[in-house]
């Protein structure tokens, strides 16, 4: 089987479940957004040290795929043939909270803004932050014509504080301080 299908040279594009959109549509920029949050963590994820979170990392990258089918699926009846599990849910966020919790007590208290950078590792984990920040913007924009799951919602906005919080402990691990705004 070929890679291409040339189905979307006209500019249209297949959803699961059936039916076709523009390319342009709030929904696939959703869904692309959401794609490229998960490429953007799989960059961090390659960078050293390479088992820094690699498996919550992992995780989440799995959870960004399940997010994207629920985007790309319109027929929520016709979602269970498409997810490998359950949809995303407030488990899936509670798990991300406690992990912000966790990490937070071992980092000094910000008390300024600081500059997104550091380590290559925490440098690329603020870059998906803010990625994550678009994918959230994006299906927000979504939901405001169409129905969307709130816990989507949900779990990109708690997803960009993890990164955030990650971002600060790589640079703390590798013994790189916060750089005060």
């Amino acid at each position: 089987m070929k890679i291409y299908t040339k189905t979307g040279d006209a500019g249209e594009t297949g959803l699961f479940g059936g039916g076709r959109v523009p390319k342009d549509d709030a929904r696939v920029a959703a869904y692309g957004e959401v794609d490229e949050l998960n490429a953007a963590i799989g960059l961090a994820l390659s960078l050293d040290p390479q088992g820094f979170q690699h498996t919550l990392l992992q995780t989440i990258q799995r959870d960004l795929f399940t997010i994207g089918a629920e985007l790309a699926t319109p027929d929520t009846t016709k979602l269970h043939k498409v997810l490998p599990g359950p949809p995303i849910g407030d488990s899936e966020v509670g798990a991300l909270e406690t992990v912000i919790d966790t990490t937070e007590e071992r980092l000094e208290p910000l008390k300024n803004f600081i500059l997104p950078g550091g380590t290559p590792k925490a440098a690329a984990l603020h870059l998906a932050r803010t990625v994550c920040r678009r994918a959230e913007r994006g299906v927000v924009a979504l939901a405001g014509g169409t129905p969307v799951s709130p816990a989507i919602v949900r779990y990109l906005n708690r997803l960009s504080d993890l990164l955030f919080v990650l971002a600060r402990a790589a640079n703390s691990q590798a013994g790189r301080p916060d750089i005060k705004w």
